[in-house]
């Protein structure tokens, strides 16, 4: 046996799962939230509409959970300080998907406005409400998110003693 062991080197590194890949990269992440929340508004609106409080209150809750855990999704890939610039880029990209959506189904007669068609007119203000929307409550929950993973991080990680 020798008195110096070489080093074990990884032949080959592993790639990230597919899911794990696409969670890195802000552009697919945003595009791909903005996309399905927008056609999930429109299939909800189409084929789903009711009456009752607690359907329009579940679908709306549904619609926030999917955004904000592909913002979670997103988010958690990388450092709390990048946060700064990442959120509020990726509520960007997500709007602008999600107003570009909005038009094409418009365009095409499927946009709705409770039980009416929208109309371009209509497009306008939705598509003002959604970028202050997302890029308001967007960054907001970054900001409670960090905060949370933080206090989290120091309950349940071991301190090291400080040697004096």
């Amino acid at each position: 046996m020798p008195l110096l062991r070489s080093t074990v080197v990884m032949s080959s590194l592993e790639e990230p799962a597919f899911v794990r890949r696409i969670s890195l990269s802000l552009p697919v992440m945003a595009l791909l939230t903005g996309a399905g929340l927008r056609t999930y508004r429109a299939i909800v609106l189409q084929y789903g509409w009711s009456d009752r409080w607690l359907w329009v209150g579940g679908t709306f809750i549904v619609g926030m959970a999917f955004l904000f855990l592909m913002a979670t999704l997103h988010l958690g890939n990388h450092p709390a300080r990048s946060w700064v610039w990442r959120a509020p880029l990726f509520a960007f990209i997500e709007s602008v998907t999600e107003i570009a959506v909005s038009l094409g189904l418009t365009l095409a007669g499927l946009e709705r406005i409770g039980s009416l068609t929208a109309t371009l007119e209509d497009w306008e203000g939705a598509a003002a409400r959604i970028l202050f929307v997302r890029m308001i409550g967007i960054p907001l929950f970054a900001l409670v998110l960090a905060f949370v993973s933080t206090i989290v991080r120091l309950a349940l990680l071991p301190r090291k003693p400080v040697n004096p």
